[in-house]
Formats: C-alpha cells, sequence, structure tokens
C-alpha cells in the first residue's frame, strides 16, 4: 500500500514536470542550425554562437550544430564567432512556441566586430568539465617534430598519462590501462590495433582527421565496454566545393587524398554530396637499405599500406549520411628472431538527424570491423601465435537540449567473435574461439547552475552481457567548479566494465603480438583466486571490472599560460591473465592436477596511481609544452597452493615520464616554421633470465627414454616476475618546415629533420636464447615533400 501510494506521488510528479516543460517551451522560442566552412562545405565545430547583449547561445559540436532553447520572444542580432573565422552576424525576430533553423557560412580569416571580445576557447574551459580528456585537432599535431607527414601516433606520445613502448611496437598504455583496456573508434567503428609495428606511424590519416578526443579517465555513460580509457577519432567529409587533394612523399613512405563533391553545395545550402579517399604506403624498406643502411643492413623491415574511403550526403536541413570503409594491413620480419603480421579491415555507416520541429538530434552507427594478427619465432617452431576479433556494432544516441542544459540518452549493441591459437614452448597448447552479444543503454546529464561556477554531469550505464547472463550497472559523474573565470576545480569517477581481454606475455622483453580474446567461459578460469589483500575470492563470471578516481585544477595565468593538475587511481578489481603456469592440458587425465598448472586463465588484481602536469604557452609564433607524469602501477597474482600473493609491476609501468615540445614560427607570412621535441622515460620492468633447460618432448612415444634424450628444443627458467628493469629511455626529434603559397589554393610544403638527433641506443628486444639485441630507431635524417591543391 505504501509502494502503491509513492508510485503515486512519482506519477504525478512526472506529469506536473512535462506539463511545465511543455508550457515553458510555448513561451519561449527556439534557434538552431549548422556553421559550415563556406570554402569546402565541411561543419565548423565550437564556434560560439549566442545573441549579442544577453548570455543566451551555445557552442557547435563536431557536426556545426548549434541549439538555442528557451530564447523569450522579441528581436535579437544572433553573432557566431570563432577564432579562424570571420565573425558572422544576423537579426530576426524570436515568437513563442517558434523553432528557427538556421544555416551560416562561414570565411576563414578570424575578423572580429570591434565590439566582440568571445574567446571561444574559455567559453570551452568554463561550460564543460573536461575532467581527463584531450581534445586534439590536426592542426596541433601539425606542431610536432613529424617523421613524414604529422601523424597522431607521435602526438599521442606526448600527453599526460599515455606511455608508449617506443620506436618499434605501437603499443599505448593510457594511465595505467593495457592496450585491450583502450578503445579506439573511428566514426563509431571499433579498431582493435590503431598503430603501426613502428610507432612512429597510426592508421589515421592527419589531412583527412576532423578531431579527436582522447578520455584517459572518468568518461562518460554514453561510452562503454572498456575499463580504462577512450580515443574516439571523427573524419571529414570531404570538400562539397571543389576538386582537391593532397600528394605527399617523405624517405619512409607516401601518401595521397582526393575529395569532391558528388553533389556540389551552392549558396543557397542545397542537399549535397561528397566523397573522401586516402591511401598511405610504407617503401622504407627499400629505402632503408640505401638512407639508413648503419641502422640495418638487410633494411627495416617495417611494411604498412593504409586505405581509407567515405561518401556524404548533407540534407538541406542538415540531417547527414555517410559510408566508409577501410584497410589496413601492417607486418615486420626479424628473420632470425620473429615475424609478425597485422590486417585491420572495416566498414560502416553513420548518421545525423535533425528533425525540423524539433530540439532533438539523433546520431547513429552500423559497423563491422575485423582484426588478425599473426606471430611465427623462427628460432624456436613451437612458438606461435594467431588471433582474429570481428565484431559488429551499432548504436543511437539522442541528445535533447534545455537551454544551456543537455540530456544525452541512447542505447548500443555489439556481436564479437574471438579465435585464439597458441602454442608455447612447453608444448601446452591453447586454442579458444568464443561469440558473445552485449547490448547497453545510458543517460547522461549535464546541469550548469545559472551563474556558470558549477558544472555537473551525473550519468548512468547499464551494460547487459546477454551471452554470459550478467549486468553491470556503472554509475558516473563529472564536476566542475570554476572559483574564478581562470581558476577551476574538477573532477570524476565511475565504474566501468569489460569481458575482452589480451593474450600476450608479461616474461617477454619487449612483446609486439598482441592478441585477442572475449569472454573466455569460467571453466577455462581458476576457480578461486587470492586478491590484493590475500583473501580468497571465487569466480563468478568473466567480466572484468574497475573504478575511476581523478581530480584536479586549472589554471590560466600571465595571459598566455595554462596550468592543468591531475592525481587519478584506476583499481582493477578484476583482471584476467593468461596462465604463465601452465604445463597440463585441462582434461580428465589431469583431473588431480591443480588449478594454477592446468586452466588457461587465471585472476589478477591491477591499480594505476599518477600525478600529472601540464603547462602550456601559446602566443601568436611561439608554442611551448611541458608535460611531467609520475605513474606506479602493481598487479597481484595469488597461488591458492602456497598460499602467497606476489605483487609485481606490470611490463609498462614507466615511473617517470617527460616530454618538452615546442614550435616557433617566422618569416612574414609565418611560412617558415621550427618544430622540437624531447621526450625522457625511466626503464620498463621485466623478467630477466635465470637459466635454461633442455626441453623433452616424447610425442606420444612409449618407448621415449628420459634419461638419454636430448631435447629438441632449449627452454629457459625465469627469473622473478618483472624484477629487472630496461635501461631509461630518451630522444630528441627536430624538424624545419617550409611552405610556398604556389596559387591560393595550391600550396608546396617542404620539411626536414631528424628522429634521435644524439644517436641515442635504446633497447627494442634481447632474443632471450641467443642474446642478440636490438635497439630501437638510431638518428635517422628524413625529407618530406608535399603538393596540396
Amino acid at each position: 500500500m505504501i509502494t502503491g501510494y509513492y508510485r503515486k506521488k512519482a506519477s504525478l510528479f512526472c506529469f506536473l514536470l512535462l506539463l511545465c516543460l511543455g508550457t515553458y517551451a510555448q513561451t519561449s522560442g527556439t534557434v538552431k542550425g549548422f556553421i559550415y566552412d563556406k570554402a569546402n562545405g565541411e561543419p565548423v565545430p565550437f564556434s560560439n554562437v549566442f545573441f549579442k547583449g544577453t548570455t543566451i547561445g551555445g557552442n557547435t559540436d563536431l557536426n556545426g550544430f548549434f541549439n538555442i532553447t528557451r530564447v523569450p520572444p522579441g528581436q535579437y542580432t544572433l553573432l557566431v564567432t570563432n577564432l579562424d573565422f570571420d565573425t558572422i552576424t544576423e537579426t530576426f525576430t524570436v515568437k513563442a512556441g517558434e523553432i528557427l533553423t538556421k544555416k551560416f557560412f562561414a570565411t576563414k580569416g578570424g575578423v572580429k566586430l570591434d565590439e566582440v571580445e568571445v574567446n571561444t576557447n574559455s567559453i570551452e574551459k568554463n561550460e564543460n568539465t573536461t575532467v581527463a580528456v584531450q581534445k586534439i585537432d590536426p592542426i596541433l599535431i601539425t606542431k610536432l617534430p613529424s617523421v613524414g607527414e604529422p601523424d597522431i601516433a607521435q602526438y599521442l606520445q606526448v600527453l599526460p598519462g599515455v606511455v608508449f613502448t617506443g620506436d618499434q611496437g605501437g603499443q599505448l598504455y593510457i594511465r595505467g590501462g593495457l592496450p585491450i583496456q583502450n578503445k579506439v573508434l573511428l566514426d563509431g567503428l571499433i579498431v582493435y590495433n590503431p598503430f603501426h609495428s613502428i610507432g612512429l606511424f597510426s592508421v589515421f590519416d592527419n589531412d583527412i582527421m576532423k578531431h579527436a578526443d582522447v578520455y584517459s579517465a572518468g568518461f562518460g555513460a554514453e561510452y562503454g565496454g572498456r575499463t580504462s580509457s577512450i580515443m574516439d577519432v571523427t573524419t571529414r567529409d570531404g570538400n562539397k566545393k571543389r576538386l582537391a587533394g593532397k600528394i605527399g612523399f617523405s624517405t619512409f613512405g607516401g601518401k595521397a587524398t582526393l575529395e569532391g563533391p558528388l553533389l556540389k553545395l551552392k549558396e543557397n545550402g542545397n542537399t549535397s554530396a561528397s566523397f573522401l579517399l586516402s591511401a598511405k604506403h610504407s617503401y622504407l624498406p627499400q629505402t632503408s637499405k640505401i638512407l639508413y643502411s648503419y641502422a640495418n643492413p638487410n633494411g627495416l623491415p617495417f611494411y604498412y599500406t593504409d586505405l581509407y574511403a567515405k561518401a556524404s550526403i548533407n540534407s538541406t536541413g542538415g540531417s547527414k549520411f555517410s559510408v566508409f570503409g577501410f584497410n589496413f594491413t601492417d607486418k615486420v620480419n626479424y628473420s632470425d628472431i620473429a615475424s609478425f603480421a597485422w590486417k585491420n579491415i572495416g566498414v560502416g555507416s553513420n548518421f545525423v538527424l535533425v528533425p525540423p520541429n524539433s530540439n532533438v538530434l539523433i546520431e547513429g552507427v552500423f559497423a563491422f570491423s575485423k582484426y588478425n594478427i599473426a606471430f611465427t619465432n623462427p628460432s624456436l617452431e613451437t612458438d606461435s601465435k594467431n588471433s582474429t576479433v570481428s565484431s559488429v556494432n551499432t548504436g543511437f544516441n539522442f541528445v535533447k537540449f534545455f537551454g544551456k542544459q543537455e540530456m544525452r540518452f541512447g542505447f548500443e549493441g555489439i556481436v564479437t567473435n574471438t579465435e585464439f591459437n597458441v602454442q608455447n614452448p612447453q608444448y601446452a597448447s591453447i586454442s579458444l574461439k568464443r561469440s558473445t552479444i552485449d547490448v547497453a543503454a545510458f543517460l547522461k546529464y549535464k546541469l550548469l547552475t545559472p551563474n556558470k561556477r558549477i558544472v555537473f554531469e551525473p550519468s548512468f550505464r547499464i551494460q547487459n552481457y546477454a551471452t554470459l547472463g550478467v549486468i553491470s550497472p556503472e554509475p558516473r559523474g563529472a564536476i566542475k567548479i570554476n572559483i574564478t573565470k581562470k581558476i577551476r576545480f574538477k573532477g570524476a569517477g565511475g565504474l566501468y566494465s569489460q569481458t575482452m581481454m589480451s593474450a600476450n606475455s608479461d616474461r617477454d622483453v619487449v612483446n609486439l603480438f598482441y592478441g585477442f580474446i572475449n569472454a573466455p567461459n569460467p571453466e577455462d578460469i581458476s576457480k578461486n583466486y587470492l586478491d590484493s589483500k590475500g583473501k580468497s575470492q571465487t569466480v563468478n563470471s568473466s567480466v572484468q571490472k574497475a573504478t575511476h578516481m581523478v581530480g584536479g585544477f586549472e589554471f590560466d595565468f600571465l595571459k598566455h599560460f595554462e596550468l592543468n593538475v591531475e592525481v587519478y587511481q584506476k583499481f582493477f578489481n578484476q583482471v584476467i591473465n593468461t596462465n604463465r603456469d601452465k604445463v597440463f592440458e585441462d582434461n580428465v587425465q589431469n583431473t588431480n592436477e591443480p588449478d594454477v598448472l592446468k586452466k588457461n586463465f587465471v585472476i589478477e588484481q591491477g591499480r594505476a596511481r599518477g600525478f600529472d602536469v601540464v603547462l602550456k604557452y601559446d602566443r601568436k609564433r611561439f608554442y611551448f609544452w611541458a608535460v611531467y607524469s609520475l605513474t606506479k602501477n602493481d598487479r597481484w597474482v595469488g597461488n591458492n597452493n602456497t598460499g602467497t600473493v606476489l605483487n609485481y609491476p606490470p611490463n609498462y609501468d614507466r615511473r617517470h615520464n617527460i616530454n618538452l615540445v615546442t614550435s616557433y614560427s617566422f618569416g612574414k607570412k609565418k611560412n617558415w616554421e621550427v618544430n622540437a621535441r624531447w621526450n625522457y622515460g625511466s626503464g620498463f620492468p621485466f623478467t630477466q633470465t635465470q637459466g635454461f633447460i633442455n626441453t623433452l618432448n616424447p610425442q606420444g612415444n612409449i618407448n621415449y627414454n628420459f634419461n638419454t634424450a636430448n631435447g629438441t628444443n632449449v627452454g629457459y627458467i625465469p627469473s622473478t616476475l618483472n624484477a629487472g628493469r630496461l635501461p631509461q629511455y630518451h630522444r630528441m626529434d627536430i624538424r624545419i618546415r617550409y611552405k610556398y603559397n604556389w596559387s591560393e589554393r595550391t600550396v608546396l610544403e617542404i620539411s626536414g629533420g631528424a628522429t634521435n638527433v644524439y644517436n641515442r641506443k635504446n633497447i627494442f628486444y634481447v632474443d632471450r636464447f641467443t642474446f642478440k639485441r636490438i635497439n630501437q630507431l638510431p638518428v635517422m635524417p628524413n625529407v618530406n615533400m608535399s603538393l596540396t591543391f
């Protein structure tokens, strides 16, 4: 009876709330629309749109879309400002209950009206939580020294809390998260390995990128399925006005882009269509035999080819539909040590729907992605691995605007298939196939107080791992408190989960193989495990979970300086790892053997704690960026047989990481630019080799004589897990660039520089059996030339 009473009260409250909102909407108006670049028809994001003489306004999103609700009836002058475009003005009348749709085309130049002083960057900082997020513009990527064309892979290496394993390997660790715990999205499609074997390059072409967001901790409920971080990359639609493109060549590789209209955009903002093509190829194995023979007389064995295509159609009302696809291939072959091959393929579609008489924005995606990696060890024929992961994902997001507030809600589904095969030196093979279905729904609300002192973003995600029969409720939240316009405190946290796990070995000094296993059966996992405190726990499912906490402050001082400080902790409650100690097959014959010696996987716990400091100075021609990260990563793995818990640092535990970046433009037209970057990192942990042993293999021979037989292969005896430390890493890169404007639309760019200027011998790989050491890249001068038209 009491329950029914409160249910009636709640229903009445919701009814009255909706009635009030509806009544309020009838007494005010709405102005929404899009801002496009007049030169090519591309959306102009992060522009400030507001009514002159009022505090009513908003910002454009990545689609160039803005929505200003709860506008009192009257005549207004609308201003659109952006640091790179001329100010747009238009005067019109807003009526009660009316929804006006506008479309503006901005002209490059950055000319502002005298009476308008709007700092779009400042508005972004004060009206958004921006906790543990880095927003990456392709222009910023060009400020770093690059080998060949600018690449996001080189930019990511300077972000706070980010660790790369080096020039070769391309593995990305974000604030204590494994690569498998970092979700990478390209236009909503999941990319399982976004980096090439040579860590200087990613699969993303900088010239087709529109924007990228990197959430290193505490991300909102709109993202799920990973327990550490998110990298969300969006691409441009292509030029809607004319045929354009770029051709570039360097000592490392070549690239080409081509874009243009399929249905030309006119001044009246008609329905238009465009295409975008991109191709990149590495010919380093050929050029290195001549230019870098001192690095490897046989050439540097890094091959890759990236192909991307996209077609988009934009309606008169601003709605958009796109289809895209890619094929990324990669391989590296050290003939006497290891051979690796990667392949990413994907195809997808996404849309943005703007209902004409509503202030709701609808976004959706449907995509397929597949990734395969294969490894063989020429020096040990029994050591081979192969992994394939494919998925189909779909999702729908809805955005509802209430003045400065906004509500996001949506759902997504994903079907994932994984296949993993390995033969390890102990002759114990692992072969796993797995298919899962996951569905999720989320709700997120952005609340900005009237005085703009507090921005609060509570969110909630319900993740249903349908195949496993596990439902994971995941509350999250973020907050920012603006003490002044220049001093801001912030914080975020939440619960996160995933089922995907990696299939690599922490005992490898450097590991290029990164396989995927999805939601292994509980029968394949050791039934009980000891947690970080030595207490026995029972495995209930293969869902891995984590808790994030992050906080910090922002301080803008002396007009051109920005200081950002953040501290964080991630606790990985349940991490599934491959069983390093497996020696028996898990079958009837080995029923009496302990789980730790026969199960494919074991449960571990992990924790990442860190402190990041970022200092930026940006004024006209000069740019400087200093980043320091202090990190401590811990892993705990228990042994039920002995009752002991081993606390060890994972192989990406780099305690200290420093990046210094600078860029200076000179010349009357700023057509000369010089860039430099220096990076220092303390040594990674690794498992040392304690000794060697003959590996016997009777292969079913009942007459096999263990007393007299010699092993066909040599095995090694590992020492304490990750008790050793590799030497420290440091490197300096430089570049000088010159631009020549051949015509209004044609630009010739020539650049030259060098990576690892002082030829630091940073370790890459040591073969445990031959003791042969391979270093990271030596000093490598490079030249790049490109023509944009």
